[in-house]
């Protein structure tokens, strides 16, 4: 019998108290969802990798499974596969000429029965949060090539801002659609702004280009009467008021090296929900009695103010030992891994 109740993650995205520790994670890896599934492990389709991230997010104790909600995408060309990409891959897009020439996707005509048909395969209790193929900023670096994205603000904004529009409209159709199923609980908008020490862009052009879709992406999804969640890798210290003023009930992705956990909660308690957070590279050079230690502190500092799911900084890539990974869930189960 399934144990997940999304409603206790939806308190803590409405910057509440849930009645028990609720696990929020971006996403894991292949190896975590085979262990999962075991024989029912199945990606040979769109539909079929939803189900299996049901599967695999329940196994693990959450009461939702993050999904894609359709097949719409911003190809550049390269490989959607690769470990590691060059911020300066792809850039297919240099000029007015290329920026024509684009084939860009239709978001409304895009196949979103999935998020229906997902519905009879949900154990009780339990929703998908939908992601996007990538955020604003990321799929204009994406397209464009973040070398030739600097030189062109300053050689042609009005291709860029032409660039941003494509993109930004396009997510804000596939939000809306997405928004509009049962089956989604929530929806996740990400999109990664900055560096270690600074943003991507400057914040004066963050709030030209990025800042007003994302707004607009915020809007949709709180028509629809779900909440929206932002993850954004980066350091956010030049543009927190303007973060704020997005209207993101949640935000997630936290580096020790950046700003600890602990300190983003005391940020933002009050303010916007803080999911995840303990360091990925903690998880990798912690002792797993260290995890576990860690995790307790940071879910006692948020019990009587609520607003926090316990996860991940970022994701559980595939160089994050098992083990590690289980040791964090205990803080929150006596379930052993």
């Amino acid at each position: 019998m399934s144990m997940a109740d999304f409603k206790e993650l939806l308190k803590v995205l409405g910057k509440g108290l849930p009645s028990r520790p609720v696990l929020f994670e971006f996403y894991l890896n292949e190896r975590l969802y085979r262990r999962a599934c075991k024989e029912k492990y199945d990606v040979s389709t769109p539909y079929a990798i939803m189900r299996t991230m049901v599967r695999s997010f329940e196994y693990y104790g959450y009461d939702y499974a993050t999904v894609r909600g359709s097949e719409y995408w911003f190809s550049n060309g390269e490989s959607q596969e690769k470990a590691t990409v060059s911020l300066n891959a792809g850039h297919c897009i240099v000029d007015r000429i290329s920026f024509d020439r684009y084939p860009w996707m239709d978001a409304a005509a895009c196949d979103y029965s999935a998020l229906q048909r997902i519905a009879t395969d949900l154990p009780r209790g339990m929703k998908v949060v939908v992601m996007g193929p990538g955020g604003v900023l990321e799929n204009c670096i994406s397209l464009v090539g973040f070398d030739n994205l600097c030189m062109m603000l300053y050689d042609d904004r009005e291709l860029v801002g032409d660039v941003f529009e494509r993109i930004g409209s396009g997510l804000v159709e596939y939000y809306r659609r997405c928004a509009a199923y049962d089956s989604v609980g929530a929806l996740i908008s990400n999109d990664d702004w900055g560096f270690n020490t600074q943003t991507m862009l400057s914040p004066a052009d963050l709030k030209e280009f990025v800042f007003p879709w994302h707004k607009r992406i915020v809007e949709v999804i709180h028509n629809a009467q779900k909440p929206a969640i932002l993850h954004s890798c980066g350091n956010y210290s030049m543009i927190f008021d303007d973060l704020l003023a997005l209207g993101y009930d949640a935000r997630h992705s936290y580096e020790d090296n950046i700003i600890p956990v602990e300190q983003a909660y005391e940020q933002f308690a009050g303010k916007m929900a803080v999911l995840g957070g303990i360091d990925v590279n903690y998880l990798i050079t912690a002792s797993e009695n260290e995890i576990v230690a860690r995790c307790k502190k940071m879910l006692e500092r948020a019990s009587l103010r609520g607003g926090y799911a316990l996860g991940s900084g970022n994701s559980i890539p595939d160089y994050v030992p098992d083990e590690k990974y289980f040791a964090m869930l205990r803080a929150v189960s006596e379930k052993e891994w």
